[in-house]
């Protein structure tokens, strides 16, 4: 059953039952369309109620039927929005949770609309590169204005019940323990016997209507970093304010179009569709038990450990702290209190929120302090030895059944556990700096990683709002790995003739948050010098460039010490060339013999990106990751890759095409500088350029 139908009293009670998010699927349309029909036939209905189970009303289309005929198929979402619209009978949507995309749609088409108070209603289609393709970029404005209109469509972001009812969204909020308040609602506008339609209405703006929209234009294109699809959203709450609601309603239909087909959409979708993926594993089924965490500790309060602690005590958990100098555990408290304070400036939490979340955070010194943590994550130094004894000291206190977790980005996951007599209790668990905000959690299994330690992680992730990516053990891991790469490539291209401004420049445009040279200084030079230092020796057949190490060697460390590969005025973090570095490049390249050369912007693209395709296409080939799709979700949440490209992996195969791909790593091969060896395309390359052949 996808709806249900019941009469109770004189209002007909349609009801979505389409799990998990009653999704408006073709069997669900059809089924609301026959149900609205007989309700309408029926002369003992006065007034209908659409409502959803659970705490549910309509995530919007149902996701497992993007791309296939049943999106399209009759009755489309359109003709059912039209046929509830015109109904001759008071239609009362009775929001019941979630309300979304389609799902909203459907209610702004409905004559009233009431809500419980956990509601949360959005129309998110422009997190998918889309814009509201069922009259939603049409009636919300008209329903509540348009400015919360172009927020809520071009940021995609839910507004709460409180605010729907504020902005007249919603007529009523009503009790979630009884369905009596939606019914009494209903038979009230059974009585007045009134239709109102949004589409009847006036958009109302405050204000000039043309500055604002130049506004609004200038903010969503600031905000979107190259994205379409909002301004797109702009358009079409413009032609809400411009134009007849018909002919509005066409124009947004040509934009929904437009972006469907656009490779942004496609790519954002991928990515969509990605992340789901990634959460599920072959071997772990669904059914796996998992350990309770109810108590977490974490190594370590400097910046990593601090997000890290963060990130559990705003989903609630009580984080204990092990720090061994006190005025290090001093400095974290205050940067986490900062923080929070911040947040609570610009209302996005409460006051008293920040004094809960700071009483969630017990701060020790002591090892024995742990013995009730549930889960301890270590984030110390990364050298192998050191986090080989942090773990021995958990291994004597921590009980039977606790996670033993390593931040670590790069070490053997492995040698780490064999410092314990539990090596099925440790995992990787890598967050990316900030970690209160980063949304990547790189989950590292090792060999004897037990599948309830695996289960209970990833569960985790979804409680701190993280998304995990699992990989397995290998230097690096899936994103440093690759990113060792990326930087090889940078390095080689500054030592053939290219600056570092010139590639940062050339990568941003390409759409990356941040050039590589500013990434580098944001993040440390040293820490990048001593894992290099350690890789000099694990892989002497390895070429490296060493004009990295000679930045460092002068104590250039990057923002920290005002000076890396750019320099940096006090308070400020703007990156500004500096001729030192200019002379320093010259003597590297004439220590070396090479003669610089003029190097096309689309040369650095092509190498640093490709670098990424090739080094994922061989984790892929080892089974590190599992899913080309993990590659992707790993480099647009932790590495700043362009969502319009949907992560290396999408843009190397489906935007540029694999042959291409190969031709241009085959070129590249040709130059010695370069490292010929890596420029040999994977295998696993050459057998999707050979099966995109065959299609």
């Amino acid at each position: 059953m996808t709806v249900w139908y019941e009469v109770r009293g004189t209002v007909a009670v349609l009801q979505l039952d389409n799990p998990p998010v009653n999704g408006l699927s073709h069997a669900v349309r059809l089924a609301l369309a026959s149900h609205l029909e007989r309700a309408l036939d029926d002369p003992l209905v006065r007034s209908l109620a659409i409502t959803g189970t659970g705490k549910v009303f309509s995530g919007g289309a149902d996701i497992r039927e993007f791309n296939t005929p049943a999106m399209l198929a009759q009755p489309s979402l359109l003709q059912l929005i039209d046929a509830v619209e015109s109904a001759p009978k008071p239609v009362v949507a009775a929001i019941n949770g979630v309300c979304m995309g389609g799902g909203l749609e459907l209610s702004l088409a409905c004559h009233y609309r009431v809500a419980t108070a956990d509601a949360s209603m959005a129309l998110p289609e422009v997190k998918l590169g889309l814009i509201p393709g069922a009259g939603g970029t049409q009636r919300l404005p008209r329903a509540v204005g348009a400015q919360l209109a172009l927020q809520m469509i071009s940021r995609g972001e839910p507004i709460d019940a409180g605010t729907a009812l504020a902005y007249g969204l919603i007529e009523r909020i009503v009790s979630r323990d009884s369905f009596a308040d939606v019914l009494g609602f209903c038979e009230e506008m059974a009585v007045r016997n009134q239709r109102p339609r949004l589409r009847d209405r006036v958009v109302t703006l405050t204000g000039d209507r043309d500055a604002f929209f130049a506004a609004a234009r200038a903010e969503v294109a600031a905000a979107g970093r190259g994205l379409q699809a909002p301004l797109a959203c702009a358009s079409a709450v413009e032609a809400a304010c411009r134009l007849p609601f018909d002919e509005g309603l066409a124009f947004e239909r040509k934009l929904f179009i437009e972006r469907m087909q656009a490779e942004e959409s496609q790519a954002l979708r991928h990515a969509f569709f990605a992340e789901r993926a990634a959460a599920r594993l072959p071997d772990v089924p669904e059914s796996t038990p998992e350990r309770p965490v109810r108590r977490v500790g974490v190594i370590g309060f400097g910046t990593m450990g601090g997000g890290i602690a963060m990130s559990f005590a705003n989903a609630g958990l009580p984080v204990r702290v092990l720090e061994q100098k006190p005025e290090a555990l001093e400095r974290g408290l205050a940067t986490c209190r900062s923080h929070w304070d911040s947040s609570a400036k610009k209302g996005r939490i409460g006051s008293t929120e920040v004094q809960a979340r700071m009483a969630l955070l017990a701060p020790t010194a002591r090892y024995q302090d742990l013995a009730d943590c549930d889960l301890v994550i270590e984030a110390v130094y990364e050298d192998l030895a050191v986090k080989q004894s942090v773990f021995k000291a958990l291994d004597a206190v921590l009980p039977t059944g606790a996670i033993l977790a390593t931040n670590t980005s790069t070490l053997d996951v492995n040698r780490i556990a064999a410092a314990t007599r539990r090596p099925q209790d440790v995992i990787g668990m890598h967050f990316f700096s900030p970690a209160n905000v980063m949304r990547l959690l790189e989950v590292v299994r090792g060999d004897k990683t037990a599948k309830d330690v695996l289960a209970t992680v990833m569960q985790l992730a979804r409680r701190i709002r993280k998304v995990a990516v699992v990989s397995g053990v290998c230097d690096g891991f899936i994103g440093n790995r690759m990113l060792e790469q990326y930087v090889r490539q940078s390095l080689f291209l500054v030592d053939e003739g290219a600056s570092p401004q010139q590639i940062d420049a050339a990568l941003t445009k390409f759409g990356m948050a941040m050039g590589p040279f500013a990434m580098y200084d944001l993040a440390g030079m040293d820490i990048g010098y001593a894992i290099r230092q350690r890789r000099y020796q694990e892989r002497p057949h390895v070429t490296y460039s060493r004009v990295a190490d000679r930045v460092v060697e002068l104590g250039r460390l990057g923002q920290k010490t005002g000076k890396g590969w750019y320099r940096y005025e006090p308070g400020d973090r703007r990156p500004r060339p500096d001729p030192e570095i200019d002379r320093l490049i010259e003597a590297y390249r004439r220590e070396i013999g090479l003669a610089p050369r003029a190097i096309e912007d689309e040369e650095i693209v092509q190498r640093c990106i490709l670098a990424l395709v090739n080094e994922g296409a061989r984790i892929l080939e080892e089974g590190i990751a599992l899913r080309a799709g993990d590659v992707d979700v790993v480099y647009l949440n932790g590495y700043g890759f362009p969502p319009a490209k949907g992560g290396p992996m999408f843009y190397a195969g489906r935007l540029l095409g694999w042959p291409r791909v190969i031709e241009r790593m085959e070129g590249f091969a040709r130059n010695e500088h370069a490292d010929p060896r890596f420029w040999q395309p994977a295998a696993w390359i050459r057998a999707q350029a050979q099966e995109a052949g065959r299609a």
